[in-house]
Formats: C-alpha cells, sequence, structure tokens
C-alpha cells in the first residue's frame, strides 16, 4: 500500500511529479495564450481560490465561482462566491469578464443539458475563454489513476474505488464511491466541438497521445 501512495506521489502529487510538470506546462501555455492577462479581470468556473494563490501568473483579478464555502481572507485581487456554473445569479452573469477560465470542471457538472448550460455560461460571461477537461479515450482515466477505468461498468468502478488506492480521495462506503464514479462524465472532443463551436480545439499530449482537451477562444 505505501508503495502505490508513494507511487502516486511521484506521479501526480509532488512537486517534481510528471503532473505537477504537466500542470506548469499548461500554466505555461495558458499564459502564452492570452499576453495581456496581468491585465485582465478572469472568472473561474469551478475552481479554487487556493490554486490561484499557488499560480505562476496573477490576472489583474480573478473571481472564483465554486460549490464549496471559500476561504474567509483572501488578497484583495481575488474574489470568491458560492454559486453552481451551470445556474448563475444574475448578478454575476450580469457582470462582464475579459476571459472566462475553466480547469477539468466540465466533466463533474452531470449530463449533456447541464454541460450545455455551463457552455451557455462560458459563453456570456466573456468574449474570451479557456476550458480544460480530461480526454475521455485517454488510457488512462486520470482521477482515479486506473487504466480504462472509464469504460467498465459502474458496479466495476465501484468495486474498484473501494479498494484502489491511487485515487484522490479513497472510501470504503459503497454508496459513497457509487456517487463518487457516477459524478465523473469525461467528454470527447466530439462533445467539446459541440459545446464550444467557435474555439480553437487544442491537446494536451502524453506519449503521443491525447490527454485532455482545451476549448481556446483567445480573441
Amino acid at each position: 500500500m505505501s508503495r502505490l501512495n508513494a507511487l502516486r506521489s511521484r506521479f501526480v502529487d509532488a512537486p517534481d511529479s510528471l503532473g505537477a510538470k504537466a500542470r506548469a506546462r499548461r500554466w505555461n501555455w495558458f499564459a502564452q495564450s492570452f499576453p495581456d492577462l496581468s491585465e485582465m479581470s478572469v472568472i473561474d468556473l469551478g475552481g479554487t481560490a487556493s490554486a490561484w494563490l499557488r499560480a505562476p501568473v496573477r490576472p489583474a483579478h480573478v473571481h472564483v465561482v465554486n460549490l464549496e464555502k471559500p476561504p474567509a481572507e483572501l488578497p484583495g485581487w481575488l474574489r470568491a462566491d458560492v454559486a453552481d456554473a451551470c445556474e448563475l445569479p444574475a448578478a454575476i452573469l450580469d457582470t462582464k469578464y475579459d476571459l472566462v477560465f475553466s480547469n477539468a470542471v466540465i466533466e463533474h457538472v452531470g449530463g449533456h443539458l447541464r454541460r450545455q448550460m455551463f457552455a451557455d455560461s462560458v459563453h456570456r460571461l466573456a468574449g474570451r475563454h479557456w476550458v480544460q477537461t480530461p480526454y475521455r479515450y485517454f488510457p488512462v482515466e486520470p482521477h482515479f489513476l486506473f487504466p480504462g477505468f472509464q469504460y467498465l461498468p459502474i458496479a466495476v468502478r465501484t468495486s474498484l474505488l473501494r479498494r484502489w488506492p491511487l485515487v484522490h480521495t479513497p472510501t470504503s462506503d459503497r454508496e459513497a464511491a457509487r456517487n463518487i464514479v457516477m459524478e465523473v462524465e469525461l467528454l470527447s472532443i466530439t462533445e467539446m466541438r459541440h459545446y464550444f463551436p467557435s474555439s480553437q480545439i487544442r491537446f494536451e499530449r502524453l506519449g503521443g497521445l491525447v490527454k485532455s482537451v482545451i476549448a481556446v477562444q483567445a480573441r
């Protein structure tokens, strides 16, 4: 068990892990896509304040929207509110931002209708966006770090989740495990093109294979 946990750290969690290096490359790619980022007002749908506090880039202002309660104290350039990105309150929807950012969220919102509502929010909030999601057909499911996990029946995935030590938040409870499994619905390239028809669809690759799909509207 300890060896497997060490393996997760090596590949995902540690500062020098493959996952950390991939995140650094993605931040760099993001910054290159929006050269005036330091002057922009950004709304992050589904992100966290802590992620921006650690990020190597800093827009002029960031507004984080998430279902989880944010920290009580934040710097002046960073704001966080509790809200559903698929059904944003008018006070947020009517605010104009320079850029919408979202990292690995759309696959969690729940079904086609909710994904379309999420995309509609993205299009309404700003003319530019960066929306990233893990690719459904990458061989290793990124949330559970298990090969082919996304193709297995729900009952099998639930059973695996209760025993597999490499998941981010392990649980031995069957119902909790089933809810976690059913909450993740990875997207295809076709689906991302459907939700973001005017965007440039970019690919993040690992070992030559598409690992994640990014819808980018840079102008």
